[in-house]
């Protein structure tokens, strides 16, 4: 049985709030949504036609509009790179940035908050990363720290003794993946490495989705995420990053040509697979997917730019199969990366393993659009009487100012901001 959602680029903020209840209006049947199975789905509306939250739509139109009067001033002599309601991780360095995020969320001050191993990934190859991150999780619960491909950094290898690696179930201290390894094995030295080699993406993923599976006893995740391996799908395949990071599913390439060898075999191993296509038909295309049914249950999520696409992955949930972000209300983190950056995602996928498991949001060439205010009105934390006791979004700006200026990290703090159900705002608090 074949199952399709698509998604589609929001319109107006009211749009955005209608659009998340509707049972089968005229504008979902325009945009092609047949078939796809509204019980599954986290609506907006309770069952009196209210916002299920209390706040009633033209609040909602409200929070996601733009604000009107900027000031010139904000990001003079600031002293600080956050905001209450973000984090920001300040360098437009891939390397730098993988081993700032390792140290957030792995302190290593004691035995339960070091990681297990250390995954090193080439800094040149997204494909890669994106395929290795299903390794964040399970087995190694630990960091992906980029690096080049012919040496480790002093800076990289201080990072890997700072967070001392317990090592996995068989003792491996760090994994080293896409062919570094022969570089890099003289620096590594005292630690037990394992090495994934290959730098060919569908090769590269079924591999790890084969080491996935014997450290799983023999078992394979039915479900998959399938992505795109081609250069102009960079941004529609690498939102997958934070998912696989998250949960077990892997992700396995296609490419423009159709289906790979390597990848039909990698589906064979499962009885009946549940594949997730990510991005829209002009990047995986309609002929691939019928292919992939072959296969088992297919689903496509899209949008038709980057930035939608991203917000239609992270609202998605298949609730059949506990797939999905599902993130249609208030309480979640999530990282904003800039489309001009994309490799920032690599290095910020332990982000939706621990702490706040957060999905990944783009900004377009670091500015927040349409969908994304849109999607943020939807998840918009309000009160009725309290703030203290939340619900609370928290954002993770990982980029430079260069990228995301403070400008948008600032509307973006106003968006995850905390709100009075009513509308009066915190004036009784």
């Amino acid at each position: 049985m074949k199952r399709r959602f698509k998604g589609f680029v929001l319109i107006t903020a009211l749009s955005a709030v209608l659009a998340a209840c509707g049972n089968g209006d005229s504008n979902q049947e325009d945009k092609n949504m047949d078939g796809m199975d509204h019980g599954n789905m986290d609506h907006m509306d309770d069952e009196e036609g209210g916002n299920r939250s209390g706040v009633s739509e033209e609040k909602l139109i409200e929070y996601a509009m733009p604000p009107e009067k900027m000031n010139e001033y904000a990001q003079g002599n600031r002293l600080t790179v956050n905001t209450k309601n973000t984090t920001r991780l300040d360098t437009q360095d891939p390397i730098d940035a993988s081993i700032l995020i390792s140290q957030i969320v792995w302190p290593a001050t004691h035995e339960e908050n070091q990681p297990g191993a250390v995954i090193l990934v080439p800094n040149n190859n997204w494909q890669v990363g994106l395929a290795a991150a299903d390794l964040i999780h399970n087995p190694t619960d630990g960091p992906v720290l980029l690096t080049e491909k012919d040496k480790l950094s002093a800076k990289t290898l201080n990072e890997i003794k700072r967070l001392n690696p317990k090592g996995t179930s068989d003792g491996t201290q760090v994994m080293v993946m896409g062919g570094i390894y022969e570089n890099v094995a003289k620096q590594l030295n005292g630690y037990k490495v394992e090495a994934i080699d290959g730098t060919e993406p569908a090769q590269f993923a079924a591999a790890v989705d084969q080491k996935y599976a014997e450290i799983s006893g023999g078992e394979f995740p039915k479900g998959v995420i399938i992505v795109s391996a081609e250069e102009e799908a960079k941004a529609y395949s690498l939102p997958a990053i934070n998912w696989i990071s998250h949960m077990p599913e892997p992700i396995l390439y296609v490419t423009k040509d159709g289906i790979p060898d390597i990848t039909k075999q990698a589906l064979q191993e499962r009885e009946e697979a549940n594949m997730y296509i990510l991005g829209p038909e002009s990047i995986v295309s309609k002929e691939i997917e019928k292919e992939l049914a072959d296969y088992g249950n297919v689903t496509r999520i899209a949008g038709e730019d980057p930035v939608s696409n991203s917000v239609e992955f992270a609202k998605f949930r298949d609730e059949d199969n506990a797939f999905g972000w599902g993130l249609t209300d208030s309480g979640h983190g999530i990282s904003f990366i800039s489309t001009a950056t994309p490799e920032l995602a690599i290095a910020a996928a332990p982000f939706s393993h621990r702490g706040k498991h957060a999905p990944l949001i783009w900004l377009e060439n670091g500015q927040v659009t349409e969908p994304v205010y849109n999607f943020l009105a939807s998840i918009k934390p309000t009160f009725k009487e309290d703030p203290t006791a939340g619900p609370y979004n928290h954002g993770f700006i990982i980029s430079g100012q260069e990228s995301i200026p403070f400008e948008t990290q600032g509307i973006i703090d106003d968006k995850l901001e905390i709100v009075q159900e009513d509308g009066e705002g915190h004036g009784g608090h």
